[in-house]
Parts: C-alpha cells; structure tokens; sequence
C-alpha cells in the first residue's frame, strides 16, 4: 500500500506538471506511475490504464501517432473495465478531442456521442466533464458546418455551466463566444452575434482584464463582426480599446 502511495503522488505530480505545460517533467513522473502502478497492481488495473492514456497525451510524438495509440488503448481499456468505466469515458474523451483537433471530424462526433452517452450515466447530465463533452461537440458540429446542431449544443452547455458555474464564469463566458461564432460566421446573424459577442467580452474584462488573451480574442471577433456589418462608430470604438487588433487583423486595417 505504500509503493502504490507514492505512485499515486508520481501520478499527481505529472499531472501537475501538464497543467503549467512542463511536459518533460510531467512524462517523466506519469511513466514512472505508469510502470509502477504495472508491476505493483497489473498492467490491466484502472491505475495502470488511466496512467498510460494520459502519458500518450503528454508525449511529443505527432498527432496521428498519438491518436492511433489513444484508438488502440481505448479498445483494451473497453474490454478490460467496461463502457461506463470512469477510465474508459476519459480515454473517449480525450481521443474525441484529439480526433477533432486533427480534422478528423465524422470519427470525433461518434467517439464524442458514445463518450456523452457514458457520461449522462455515470456523471449525470450536469456534470462539468459531461458539459465539457457537450461543448466539443458543438465544436465538431460547428466545423462539420451542421449549425444547428451546433447551437443546439453550445446552449446545452450553456445552460449547464450557468447553473453550476455561474453567468460570469470564464468558461461560460467561452460558451457564448462559441455560440456567437456560430451566429457570426456560420448563420452570419451579426445582430445576434454582436449581442453575444459584447456579453462574452463584457464578462472576461469584468473576470480576467483586457490583457487576457480570452479578452483579446473576444475583442478581435467583435470587430470582425462589425467591420462586416457595415457599424462603423461601434467598430471605431472597439479598435480604439484594442488597439493590437490593427496590428493583427489585415481586415481591420482595410477597413478603417
């Protein structure tokens, strides 16, 4: 019980270690977990198998490597502890994430619904890790240009992080943002998306300050947004509180 002690501190220290992105540190303590939790536990133990799918996530290797690794891993950890295994919707979800941050958008939105099933009942529908899933969706279905299923998603977990986060929360101030894309690019509603894009923005000044990179970004869609609509005093006014965005945005320039 003491050695699995220790791994168990190896595997909060690598975790550590990825969340402020020292992947070098954070492999180094995850595949000492990892062989540890194998020779002290069993290579098939939930231990083991958590380890190892988050010590692929950490690795340096290419993406499609990652994901070949992370398909293969899935399928053993299915046949060992089960659909509705807490291990099991973590590798989904992670694989779903990896699958559409590789463009590989059909596979991500049926590794994402089979990973939401899972979630709704073991977590619940409320759940952050099930509202998170909610949103990735979105994500796929927003770039598979399937806008209504989209939106249908986002406000899903829109809802979700209100309730359980609160209005103001950055990652539900992320939500709107993500909804008015849709509104702005995809429906190209840009009353709607103005709308939305000024509470989003209005909230991470409020929450994280101008400087923040949220913040900036948010400030850059608006501008786009209302470059496009033809408002000119309101577009003027945003490039005067940020300024970076003529800097960055060739569109910005042509339009003043």
């Amino acid at each position: 019980p003491r050695k699995v002690e220790v791994l168990d501190a190896c595997f909060a220290l690598g975790d550590a270690c990825g969340k402020v992105r020292d992947f070098e540190d954070c492999r180094r303590y995850l595949r000492r977990a990892k062989e540890g939790y194998e020779e002290q536990l069993g290579p098939d133990s939930e231990k083991a198998l958590e380890a190892t799918c988050c010590l692929i996530m950490s690795t340096d290797m290419g993406k499609g490597e990652r994901i070949d690794k992370l398909r293969v891993l899935v399928g053993r950890i299915v046949r060992t502890l089960g659909e509705e295994n807490l291990i099991t919707l973590l590798a989904l979800s992670q694989l779903g994430s990896m699958l559409g941050d590789n463009r590989e958008y059909d596979e991500a939105r049926k590794v994402l619904e089979r990973c939401l099933a899972g979630q709704e009942k073991v977590l619940g529908e409320d759940h952050k890790k099930t509202l998170m899933t909610v949103g990735n969706m979105g994500v796929v279905y927003d770039c598979l240009k399937d806008y209504e299923k989209a939106l249908e998603c986002y406000e899903r977990a829109l809802k979700g992080n209100e309730k359980t986060l609160g209005k103001t929360h950055p990652e539900t101030l992320g939500t709107v943002m993500n909804i008015a894309v849709v509104y702005h690019v995809g429906l190209t509603d840009y009353g709607k998306a103005e709308e939305l894009y000024d509470r989003a923005l209005e909230g991470y000044e409020a929450q994280l300050g101008k400087d923040h990179e949220n913040s900036k970004t948010c400030a850059e869609n608006l501008a786009k947004c209302l470059a496009i609509a033809g408002e000119k005093l309101k577009f003027r006014k945003i490039i005067d509180e940020y300024p970076h965005i003529l800097k960055e945005a060739q569109e910005a320039k042509n339009y003043i």
